[in-house]
């Protein structure tokens, strides 16, 4: 890396906030949706977005926009991948490049993305992968001569080859994941050199519920996270993020409660979901790790008071977020399950008291310097220097990470020192040593290129990972050791033969958090009917004559109506709530059967002010899929919007609530759904809200589609205190 870089990055380092506040990219964009991340070997952050205009009024797309930040708060604009007279040769004249993953793989940085027009095809969404490679993470960029993967027919259209997302197992193997709604999240694996495909993908997660991937490896688990619902819905987004996971990178992954990505039903456990201050829409994610050793998401939303860049229904202006990512009894959750922030004390940790970028030829700050050369913003150990170690003038003590970027010459090793251990790459091995204990894991050959080893120390176990430079993949070997002896003492760069190193940091360990925030809680029964005959206070808006309560059950045929849109047709059945903080919870049992189209019967709660302001929670039909939606409309900018938020898995019997809180700030009525497939263990989703000077009313729908017939059953609706 260049000297100046590197004075810049650290410049920058000592400035960073105590604090910040999202979005994160305010400084230099309005919007920059689907961002990808990666730590470039200069030490700086770089993230990737979609194209579209950075500005409100801008008018001008840009091509794969970048920017870079040192502390992943502060970010400045560096320029687009592509000009705008620079496509894939494959690719039409009107093609739009969307969401980019970036990765460095065997010395050089390997970005992938979707390409909406393909050339040479007869229909105008011919979705493909596009691949590009470059020297640096801005560039320059050149184009692959074909797509890595193609235009994938479907009858007369072509499935949704959308949102790639590479990933490099512990073996060496390399996949790419891609896909959307309409074909479904599939993976592929790659060539060595992560620019073709080879075999025959394996198909992960079902279509209509699923897009935007990201895989991770952690603890023995491969996790997929995706995006569900819709992107792009303006003031009712309800774009959310869910995982699933699996022992193997083709799957099968399956959710916290075991069910399937890939069933009718799909499973999917909450990652992030908008809570109910301005973001909502919350998804499209990447991942990184701090100097700490704490992850964190970086994802778009859509500020609700101000969701479309320039016109209302034209393009969703999705600036980019940034918070904490937890991993809480083996599941990731951003914050715990708080949701998006506004603003954070928290920041990342982008600069350890250890903090050597090597700017300074004179190495001070270092003992034992004979035989080490700063290059050009790294340092080097020379072949005929023989095994040395450069010992930081600074101690380490206490439980701590370190890590550097290394580069090991071909039948070397270099590493890191802390007290009387060691970590380091050997050839095709990671080894780990410490008062005569000894272990080892493969590490996955290839050309000596950079490479990222992080060391942790807790208490007497010291753990070692390594991986990619880009500072964001799965580790590809890790080593965890019982040390005998004291893991404490001087710290170092240690190398027999020729080695470089650079971003050498110390941090202090961070601390999971392994709380989950607290969801909400029914406390004593307020209201309610049993449908039992005795039951009283309900009012109908278009009273259904077909609904009747027998049997202890409310058995209501599903109608060939909706809610959505100006139609109004539907019934719907109300109660007036209690005041305060409440939960409503009702058991429906709906036969939609698995498979089949049967768009898009549904029946659930509804929290009501008028035909066209409501929120409704209700298993339904989604093409082949069946799921809990909690969809809301409203009027905006003089039409009616739509959109929906996606909860837990429905069963044929399912369980609903909706958690009501008024906001002590602004008044506002909070609603948070819930769904259950046996009652007793609850899936939380997201929050929609209504204004102050509103009086939403609580109820009951069975609309969406009367065939093929079928009927919904309560069994019951109870009002609980909130808690």
């Amino acid at each position: 890396m260049r000297i100046a870089a590197v004075a810049s990055l650290v410049l920058s380092l000592f400035s960073a906030p105590s604090f910040y506040a999202n979005p994160v990219s305010a400084s230099f964009a309005d919007t920059f949706a689907d961002p990808a991340v990666i730590r470039g070997l200069d030490g700086y952050w770089y993230s990737y977005g979609t194209s579209d205009p950075l500005r409100e009024g801008e008018g001008k797309h840009h091509r794969l926009p970048i920017a870079r930040s040192g502390d992943l708060v502060s970010w400045e604009y560096v320029g687009d991948a592509f000009g705008e007279d620079n496509l894939p040769p494959y690719a039409a004249p009107e093609t739009m490049l969307w969401a980019p993953d970036v990765r460095y793989l065997d010395g050089r940085y390997v970005m992938y993305f979707t390409v909406t027009n393909t050339a040479g095809t007869p229909h105008p969404w011919d979705f493909s992968i596009g691949v590009a490679t470059a020297p640096s993470p801005t560039g320059p960029w050149t184009h692959q001569p074909a797509p890595v993967v193609p235009p994938r027919p479907a009858g007369d259209s072509y499935w949704n080859t959308i949102d790639p997302a590479q990933f490099t197992d512990v073996d060496g193997r390399k996949y790419l994941y891609f896909g959307g709604f309409f074909g479904g999240v599939w993976v592929t694996e790659l060539t060595p050199d992560g620019l073709k495909t080879v075999g025959q993908p394996t198909q992960v997660a079902i279509d209509n519920k699923f897009e935007g991937a990201y895989v991770v490896r952690r603890d023995g688990f491969y996790y997929l996270l995706a995006s569900s619902a819709n992107c792009c819905a303006g003031p009712t987004t309800g774009y959310s993020v869910l995982a699933g996971r699996a022992t193997s990178p083709r799957g099968p992954f399956v959710d916290r409660e075991g069910q399937p990505l890939l069933a009718s039903r799909a499973g999917g456990t909450p990652v992030l979901d908008q809570n109910g201050n301005r973001w909502i829409g919350v998804g499209h994610h990447s991942q990184l790790t701090d100097l700490s050793g704490q992850d964190w998401m970086l994802y778009h939303g859509i500020d609700r008071s101000d969701p479309f860049l320039d016109e209302p229904y034209g393009i969703n202006e999705r600036p980019m977020l940034l918070d904490r990512l937890d991993w809480i009894d083996g599941w990731p959750v951003v914050r715990a399950g708080a949701g998006p922030s506004e603003r954070s004390k928290q920041t990342p940790v982008t600069r350890g008291f250890v903090d050597e970028r090597f700017t300074d030829p004179g190495l001070p700050g270092w003992r034992g310097v004979d035989g080490w050369a700063v290059q050009d913003g790294y340092v080097r150990h020379s072949a005929a220097g023989g095994q040395a170690t450069l010992t930081a003038r600074r101690g380490v003590g206490g439980d701590v990470r370190a890590e550097t970027d290394l580069r090991v010459a071909t039948g070397r090793s270099g590493g890191l020192r802390i007290g009387r251990a060691t970590a380091v790459v050997s050839g095709d091995e990671l080894v780990v040593s410490a008062g005569g204990a000894r272990r080892t894991a493969a590490l996955p050959g290839g050309a000596a290129t950079w490479r990222n080893l992080a060391v942790t120390v807790e208490g007497r176990t010291i753990t070692a990972q390594a991986g990619s430079a880009d500072r964001i993949g799965s580790p590809e070997a890790m080593v965890r050791l019982d040390s005998p002896v004291p893991l404490s003492g001087a710290f170092g760069l240690v190398a027999d033969g020729q080695a470089d190193f650079d971003n050498v940091s110390v941090a202090r360990l961070y601390t999971p958090v392994t709380r989950p925030a607290p969801v909400p809680r029914p406390g004593r029964l307020l209201d309610g009917d049993e449908f039992d005959g005795r039951g009283s206070g309900w009012q109908w808006v278009r009273e259904d004559a077909a609904a009747r309560v027998a049997d202890g059950v409310l058995r209501w045929p599903v109608q060939g109506s909706d809610l959505v849109g100006t139609a109004n047709t539907a019934s719907v059945l109300l109660r007036t709530p209690p005041e305060g903080d409440y939960i409503v919870e009702t058991k429906v049992t709906l036969d939609l059967g698995e498979d089949a189209v049967r768009n898009y019967q549904q029946a659930g709660l509804v929290a009501y002010v008028s035909d066209d302001d409501f929120a409704r929670l209700s298993q339904v039909a989604i093409w082949n899929t069946r799921q809990v939606e909690y969809g809301r409309e409203l009027p905006f900018a003089g039409r009616l919007s739509y959109g929906g938020n996606i909860v837990g898995p429905p069963a044929k019997t399912t369980w609903l609530r909706l958690a009501h809180r008024v906001d002590p700030a602004d008044g506002e009525h909070e609603f948070r759904a819930g769904s259950s497939r046996d009652g007793k263990t609850w899936t939380w989703g997201g929050v929609w809200t209504f204004p102050k000077d509103t009086a939403p009313r609580i109820g009951l729908v069975a609309h969406g589609g009367a065939q093929p017939a079928v009927d919904a059953e309560f069994d019951y609706v109870r009002v609980y205190q909130g808690r």
